[in-house]
């Protein structure tokens, strides 16, 4: 597991709403009682996405801490390569059926980088048409996948995630964990470049075991309007209790940026430039996936 964080600096200053005190020991018992009455008397601020940073930093982020701290055993390596303040692309691997692995990097870099990091991913607008998971998403921070939204906030000096291999990631069968996908046609690099944003490369493992899939059921995935339906081990035979993802070992290693701001402002409209990058980016993910996987290990043993 990651070491105990050491104490963490104070967060960078949000665009819209207060800067928040580091979460830990007794303000994990305080500051939710003051969070509780000034929503009760209305209090609140959000930026021009929805991002609600006292809601994220009270309500959601604990949520989630529960499954970083007490169900995965998560290594983080490489925090040193996300920039402590300013503008950055972060391009991950995704896996996993469900996301766990954009929420576990909220966490990571919330709470164990040095500048408390504030992560805003760029999601999928599918996530942002569900009635109770997009406004969730909206008020954690998150934002549509487009380059507008991307651009927009880059240019606010945020640290934007995105997963390259969308849903063709997050819904590959067991059998190809751990390869990585399609990239798009490299959106994210023509952005990164616009904005000048160093590209940071971020390579998960662990996320692929939590839920083995199988199979699919593509008829109801079409019932339901879902890019697929996932059968693994456990659902749906179990039900609900199929949900609980398997306590999994991982580690999530964040690699040398990649610079954009030496390059001349045409390369954002430069198909073979744009290839470039993108190919350099998903090559040096792929060969820290690989890497990191005869390093770790059995995923279920220490």
């Amino acid at each position: 597991m990651a070491p105990d964080p050491a104490p963490r600096a104070p967060a960078c200053p949000d665009t819209d709403g207060p800067a928040l005190p580091p979460a830990g020991g007794a303000d994990r018992v305080a500051d939710p009682l003051d969070f509780f009455r000034r929503r009760l008397e209305g209090e609140r601020r959000v930026d021009e996405f929805g991002f609600d940073p006292e809601l994220t930093d009270h309500a959601l982020l604990p949520l989630m801490r529960l499954f970083y701290e007490h169900w995965f055993r998560i290594e983080l390596r490489g925090l040193d390569n996300v920039p402590g303040s300013g503008r950055a692309l972060l391009v991950a691997n995704h896996s996993g059926v469900l996301p766990f692995d954009a929420l576990m990097l909220q966490v990571a870099l919330r709470d164990h980088h040095p500048a408390g990091r504030r992560l805003r991913m760029l999601v999928a607008d599918l996530v942002l048409d569900l009635p109770l998971l997009s406004g969730l998403a909206r008020r954690a921070g998150h934002t549509l996948a487009s380059p507008d939204d991307a651009e927009r906030l880059l240019r606010r000096e945020e640290l934007v995630g995105v997963f390259p291999e969308g849903f063709k990631g997050i819904g590959k069968p067991f059998a190809e964990r751990y390869r990585l996908q399609r990239f798009g046609r490299g959106g994210y690099v023509a952005t990164a470049l616009r904005t000048r944003a160093p590209i940071v490369p971020c390579s998960i493992v662990g996320a692929e075991e939590i839920y083995p899939k199988v199979g699919e059921l593509p008829a109801l995935a079409r019932l339901l309007g879902l890019p697929y339906f996932p059968v693994t081990p456990a659902f749906p035979l179990l039900g609900p209790l199929g949900l609980v993802p398997l306590p999994t070992r991982w580690i999530i290693e964040f690699g040398t940026p990649v610079g954009t701001a030496h390059l001349a402002a045409e390369a954002a409209d430069d198909p073979a430039a744009i290839g470039a990058i993108s190919d350099e980016v998903r090559g040096e993910i792929q060969r820290t996936l690989d890497r990191l996987v005869v390093e770790r290990g059995d995923p279920f043993r220490d």
